[in-house]
Order: structure tokens, then C-alpha cells, then sequence
């Protein structure tokens, strides 16, 4: 656990209800008395907005090596100006994507995963991270309307191979993301309170 506060991230492919659910935990943490608030990558920053506007839902796409670079200045923004703050005033922070993100994203475009974690090295670490895992041909039907370069099925199958490889090495908690939304959601918050709970015994 940060030392004033807790911070995590909820990850998974496009279309895995990732936003959805880490919305339903905040609330729900709210209602249990906890300060908990909302935050997501590509950050609300200047870097952020670029990222949005240029990468994400612009004409043709950067090269993988400038959108992993990207991603890790907007990280560092993200985490000085919003997740630190907040964590020293003792909150839980919940990221909607986090460094996971460009591991498996632009791992699965071919970049290094140790180069990838080079350029992250100063980016806060999580005292949680989950990944709602969905198979890939579920969310390429869920998100077909938009057409995106990086949500074809190949893609989705290689970013969700590489969120695997985390799972198996124990970085990631698999929730299974196929089940209905009220209960992917209640098996998140089971698992975060068992995590502050523990957090709170090894720190007593």
C-alpha cells in the first residue's frame, strides 16, 4: 500500500466493460464510507488530450514507439498531478487503465515489454491491479460499429496474450469479465476489500 493512501487500476480490452465496472467500484466504495475517486488513462492532461485527439481518434495512427512514449509522459503527468495528490489525502484511487495498458497494447504491436517497463520505471506501482478478461471475439463484435485499427480480432488476441503472461506471473487478478455486470462487479469489490483488509492486518 502507498503510504497514504491506496491506489489501483482495472484493466482489459476495448469493450471488456472496464470503464462500466470501475465506475460501479467507486461507487460502491463511496457507499461504504471509503474516499474513493475515479481516474483513467489517457489522462484529462495536455498530454492526455493529444493522445486522444492525435492517436486514438485521429487519421492514421503514430508509429508504436512514439505512442509508447506517449503514453508513458502522460503517465507521469497522471500520476504527479491527479493519483499522488490524492493518495496524500489518504484516498483510494481506482485508474481505468493504467501501465498494463501499454504493456500489452503496444507489446502486442511487437515493441519490448522490458523496453516498455524501462520507459514506465518511475510510474507509481499499484497495490492492485485486475484484469477483466474477455475473449477477444466477444469484444470485437461489441465494438464493430467503430472500426478501429486496434480493435481487429488478431490485435485483440495478442494484447489479451500478453495481459495472460501478467496474470500467470501474478501481477494481474483475473476476474472473469463474461458473467453479468452486477456480478463481475460484486467479485471486483470482494477482492479489493480483501486487499485493504490484508494491507491493514500486515501494516497493524
Amino acid at each position: 500500500m502507498n503510504k497514504h493512501g491506496f491506489f489501483m487500476c482495472v484493466e482489459g480490452l476495448d469493450g471488456c466493460g472496464k470503464t462500466t465496472q470501475t465506475k460501479i467500484l467507486v461507487k460502491e466504495l463511496k457507499k461504504m464510507g471509503y474516499e474513493a475517486i475515479y481516474t483513467a488513462e489517457p489522462s484529462h492532461g495536455k498530454i492526455g488530450r493529444f493522445i486522444k485527439r492525435y492517436c486514438l481518434h485521429g487519421g492514421k495512427r503514430v508509429s508504436s514507439i512514439v505512442e509508447a512514449l506517449l503514453f508513458a509522459a502522460d503517465r507521469y503527468e497522471h500520476v504527479e498531478n491527479e493519483v499522488v495528490p490524492a493518495l496524500k489525502m489518504g484516498k483510494i484511487v481506482v485508474s481505468d487503465r493504467y501501465v498494463y495498458s501499454s504493456l500489452a497494447y503496444q507489446g502486442a504491436a511487437g515493441l519490448s515489454l522490458d523496453w516498455i517497463r524501462k520507459i514506465n520505471q518511475h510510474a507509481l506501482t499499484p497495490d492492485l491491479a485486475i484484469y477483466i478478461d474477455v475473449e477477444p471475439e466477444i469484444v470485437v463484435k461489441r465494438l464493430k460499429p467503430k472500426k478501429s485499427v486496434m480493435e481487429n480480432l488478431e490485435t485483440q488476441r495478442k494484447v489479451r496474450e500478453v495481459y495472460m503472461h501478467f496474470v500467470e506471473s501474478g501481477e494481474l487478478v483475473r476476474v472473469n469479465g463474461n458473467k453479468p455486470i452486477e456480478e463481475v462487479a460484486k467479485e471486483i469489490l470482494s477482492i479489493v476489500l480483501s486487499r485493504l483488509k490484508e494491507i491493514k492486518i500486515r501494516e497493524a
